[in-house]
């Protein structure tokens, strides 16, 4: 009996080695949020848009700590959803061929938009996209067999109203898309969740401050992290057969 449970244990580690052994990689490659919030919702009246982009630059729309939490929550939390290892961070951020990776289709002026977690790059992906996602998986395609965009951006969104008034909300809404060693989609996906704080809208006209949305955005996180970790257990059940 001494001998078989032995035999047991021995079976045991050799199929988690094995395992181990055989689980694929992935690098994280580029993880932002976008500071400028969507309108298209609110019919993009160019009054609204001139006060999202001077909301964009108003120091007091912070979103450093929103974008740290999620980024702390998706490494040390969501990760573990996976059906494969993530490189750790500093060996792709200190990888030489990331470091000279120059993607396509970024733009000074637009570069205002995004919130880069520190050291990442702003690397688009989707349509379009093919150049960056062939380009940065076939970079770092030595040490990894898939590569993972990360992504977060805010909406307004119309709630109920009375005349010419209405209420407003923000939606919170993340992309992840993974893509094999020859840039090939394994699969992407968005998940949103809309604030419970809100605000007034007047005759269609919002009220833009750093001091009305900031709050409104977090508040759509919250309950956006509730809801991703069961998502991205669902959407990546089978993702490691496509790497």
């Amino acid at each position: 009996m001494k001998n078989l449970k032995q035999i047991l244990v021995v079976l045991l580690l050799a199929t988690t080695l094995v395992s181990s052994a055989q689980k694929k990689k992935v690098a994280v490659v580029t993880f932002y949020a976008d500071k400028m919030v969507d309108v298209s919702e609110l019919g993009g009246l160019a009054t609204i848009i001139k006060e999202v982009t001077n909301l964009r630059d108003d120091p007091n729309f912070n979103l450093t700590p929103t974008l740290e939490k999620f980024h702390n929550d998706f490494f040390n939390e969501y990760s573990k959803q996976f059906p494969f290892e993530l490189m750790p961070e500093q060996e792709v951020l200190t990888n030489p061929n990331y470091i000279s990776f120059e993607p396509k289709y970024e733009d000074k002026y637009f570069d205002r938009n995004y919130l880069l977690y520190p050291n990442y790059k702003y690397i688009y992906e989707g349509f379009a996209g093919k150049y960056n996602e062939e380009g940065i998986a076939k970079a770092l395609g030595d040490k990894v067999d898939g590569v993972l965009f990360v992504n977060l951006n805010f909406a307004f969104q119309k709630g109920f109203g009375i005349g010419g008034t209405s209420t407003l909300k923000v939606r919170a809404t993340a992309r992840l898309a993974l893509y094999n060693k020859k840039g090939e989609k394994v699969f992407a996906f968005f998940e949103g969740e809309d604030s419970k704080k809100t605000a007034i809208m007047v005759g269609g006209i919002p009220v833009i401050s750093a001091e009305k949305v900031l709050p409104m955005c977090n508040s759509a996180m919250e309950e956006l992290m509730g809801d991703l970790q069961k998502r991205i257990a669902k959407i990546v059940k089978k993702s490691e057969m496509k790497l």
